[in-house]
């Protein structure tokens, strides 16, 4: 923790290249020992997060410090911080608190945050506490620019996480161009619209530097045509400009298409559509904010097969994936994903069979099922390897199945809940998942239900239709019972073959 007495005055000044040891006393300035330091009992400054912070005027900051009880402490220009009552902390003093608006005026530029710490007598003048952890406050009048890169960027919609990571927006082609408005630890905060920041980590951006105001991005004309009648997709190309940040999703009842781009401005004056098509049925777009222009996309079929975003130089390529035209497993690839593996273990319960193994078994098993039926089966893993889930998507989107099924084990902190479950991230994917829902409780397994928006790495993608399927609970004692039983796991295996088919039956009756 570094403590200074300073002068109000050059205290920024002084913060850039402080060091541990106490900068030397002005007359104006009373000489301080440490045992007056020690006094002030101060265990810690630090911004809510405790992390790395950029910010603009407009912006929160909050901070907090723990230290005597009694004392008057405030921010680098006098801002008052307020002691909170013991009953608001868990019956502890001492914990002081506030929530500052950053304000045009104020200038940090890689700095810990100074804190002045006041004993409120004559005996010692204030003290300067900084965090551990940097603040700037950015000029808004030079913004801030970088480059997407990497394989799968991907903006998350807030700072908030858990076991599956942060909910995410969606993600990003390469190149794109963002404007950073903010970071805190480990993730920029990127400005989509004037009412819409969404955060990317840092090693996806690569930094152009402050930059002038690029201009507006005017759209141009669209052409929209298909492959040959032999092919899977149509096209939708919107002229853009350069190649600006998306958001995407499909929507259904009707069933359409949505993206947004954000930064662009309407100058489209016609578009093209091309008798090639069979899933695009109609197009449009609409200018929903000055920074915001949405193209729509209406599909010919009431179940949407899918969709990929990205850019061929700067136009935009919505490629739309064709409903298969012969629905049935023969004519079909289907993708079947082993959880885990390798050095990922998965779950475990009281025999200590781990879950890689039994979501291999399984994987294998419905692998027969498929191909009993002229199934082409694509295998994420066929084998006891280590491979995570960015490199299982990638491969997916080498391979472009029709449709994929993820198999996985469950687990709980409570050993009574049992059951199984199915999983879906897009809206217009649940289907699947409740087909296959429906055909895996045949098991007589309990019901945990059919569970939508979950925000794992194998529902994200939206070039085809998915599913998860949480067998069963390994935490439970009856449920592990059945999963560490081959013959279980043949069954297992058999409705989910079941569940598919049965979502390619439903979904030929709602065909047009």
């Amino acid at each position: 923790m570094k403590y200074f007495p300073l002068l109000l005055l050059s205290l920024l000044a002084h913060m850039a290249t402080a060091q541990t040891q106490p900068v030397k006393s002005t007359p104006a300035t009373k000489s301080i020992t440490q045992s007056g330091v020690d006094s002030l009992q101060v265990e810690y400054v630090q911004t809510q997060p405790n992390e790395e912070l950029w910010l603009q005027p407009g912006d929160r900051l909050n901070v907090q410090v723990k230290a005597k009880t009694g004392l008057k402490i405030s921010l680098w220009n006098q801002h008052p911080l307020q002691e909170l009552p013991a009953e608001q902390n868990k019956g502890e003093k001492g914990l002081y608190v506030c929530s500052y608006i950053v304000q045009p005026s104020d200038k940090l530029n890689n700095l810990n945050l100074p804190v002045l710490v006041d004993d409120t007598t004559d005996l010692y003048p204030y003290t300067v506490f900084g965090t551990k952890t940097k603040v700037t406050i950015l000029n808004p009048a030079q913004p801030i620019y970088g480059f997407t890169q990497g394989k799968m960027p991907y903006m998350n919609y807030g700072l908030g996480a858990d076991r599956l990571g942060g909910a995410k927006v969606g993600y990003l082609d390469s190149l794109v161009r963002v404007q950073i408005n903010g970071k805190v630890g480990r993730d920029y905060r990127i400005k989509l619209s004037n009412t819409f920041n969404a955060y990317i980590p840092v090693q996806q951006v690569k930094l152009e530097g402050p930059s002038t105001y690029p201009g507006e991005s005017l759209t141009s004309s669209w052409s929209v045509s298909g492959d040959d009648a032999n092919g899977k997709y149509d096209y939708v190309r919107v002229a853009v400009g350069q190649r600006l940040p998306y958001t995407s999703y499909m929507d259904v009842n009707p069933s359409r298409i949505v993206v947004d781009v954000y930064g662009a401005v309407s100058n489209t004056n016609w578009m093209t559509l091309h008798r090639s098509l069979r899933e695009v049925r109609n197009v449009q777009y609409q200018q929903i904010a000055s920074d915001v222009y949405r193209v729509i996309i209406d599909l010919k079929h009431p179940q949407p097969w899918g969709y990929s975003v990205g850019y061929q130089g700067t136009s935009l390529v919505i490629r739309v994936k064709r409903q298969p035209e012969k629905l049935k497993l023969k004519h079909l690839t289907i993708a079947v994903d082993a959880g885990h593996g390798g050095t990922n273990v998965g779950t475990k319960g009281k025999t200590g069979v781990p879950e890689k193994e039994i979501t291999l078994k399984i994987a294998q098993l419905l692998k027969k099922e498929l191909e009993k039926r002229k199934a082409r089966v694509v295998m994420t893993r066929e084998a006891d390897v280590t491979l995570d889930n960015s490199e299982r998507i990638l491969l997916l989107k080498q391979a472009q199945p029709d449709l994929l099924v993820s198999i996985h084990v469950n687990s709980s902190g409570r050993a009574e809940v049992q059951g199984t479950s199915t999983y879906y991230r897009h809206v217009a994917f649940r289907p699947l998942s409740q087909a296959l829902y429906e055909e895996v409780l045949k098991l007589d397994l309990k019901e945990f239900g059919n569970i939508g928006g979950f925000n794992f790495a194998l529902n994200a993608p939206t070039e085809y239709p998915n599913a998860l399927v949480e067998t069963a609970f390994a935490s439970n004692p009856e449920d592990e019972q059945r999963l560490i039983n081959p013959r279980f796991q043949a069954e297992m295996a058999k409705q989910i073959r079941k569940g598919i088919k049965r979502f390619l039956k439903e979904t030929r009756k709602r065909k047009s």
